[in-house]
């Protein structure tokens, strides 16, 4: 699984930023670096290679924005500050965890992606423009179902797009942006609710440290045993996962 995704990054990263250069069947991915020579051609080549590695530095963003990452790790961020256990859990198993799922969940789309796109591109049976096209299919239809119509005509008209017809004419330009916005909007949406019950129980606690008089006493210390009770008791972090697989 991780090779495959390793593979995919270029594939996801050149159609994102559209480099603009005819695609030639025969030509090499990483063509031949030559530094002394006065050959145009091979100037041009020497700047694709820098525009490439310059991409792919930023592939990882790129990546977490087009996925179903952001949602789960702001969702995962909302239930620690919820239960107040500052940083229980640390921020490398909530990242851990978010990655994971995010394999899992993007599973499907990553296996039609490697091979409708990747796997015959390899083969030399695609060109990389037909092999780009290819992969962005799946990955914008999984996008556009999770995207609000109305943060996609955000971005269509102010940049002047005319309304696809299709999901496939839809630029990433303009659904990225709107996927991530829909994804924060989704999740600040379950942190609303997950905040709730433990709202409760720090009202309830102060209510009844203020009625005894106990002023001094910080309500969050009392509090923070019965949320973790009641996280516990109701399995809370099977529920949050299995909200967030259903959310998709």
């Amino acid at each position: 699984m991780i090779r495959k995704l390793s593979l995919l990054v270029p594939l996801l990263t050149f159609g994102i930023f559209s480099v603009a250069y005819a695609a030639d069947p025969s030509a090499s991915i990483l063509p031949g670096i030559d530094l002394g020579s006065n050959e145009p051609d091979k100037v041009s080549n020497t700047l694709r290679i820098i525009l490439m590695i310059t991409v792919l530095s930023v592939a990882p963003a790129i990546l977490i924005l087009m996925t179903c990452f952001t949602r789960i790790i702001v969702v995962l961020g909302f239930v620690r500050n919820a239960l107040g256990t500052q940083q229980i859990p640390p921020n490398q198993v909530l990242v851990g965890l978010a990655l994971f799922l995010t394999f899992f969940v993007m599973g499907p789309t990553f296996s039609v992606m490697n091979q409708e796109a990747l796997q015959p591109f390899l083969d030399g049976k695609l060109t990389q423009q037909e092999a780009l096209n290819k992969a962005g299919e799946p990955l914008k239809e999984f996008m556009t179902k999770q995207t609000r119509e109305k943060d996609l005509a955000l971005f269509m008209d102010y940049a002047g797009m005319k309304r696809p017809d299709e999901v496939k004419d839809i630029p990433l330009k303009a659904l990225v942006p709107a996927f991530a916005i829909s994804e924060l909007k989704t999740a600040f949406q379950m942190g609303f609710m997950i905040f709730i019950p433990f709202l409760v129980i720090d009202m309830i606690v102060s209510s009844v440290l203020m009625s005894m008089g106990m002023m001094m006493l910080p309500p969050v210390m009392i509090s923070l045993p019965f949320k973790i009770l009641l996280f516990i008791l109701v399995d809370g972090w099977n529920l949050i996962v299995k909200s967030l697989l259903l959310s998709f």
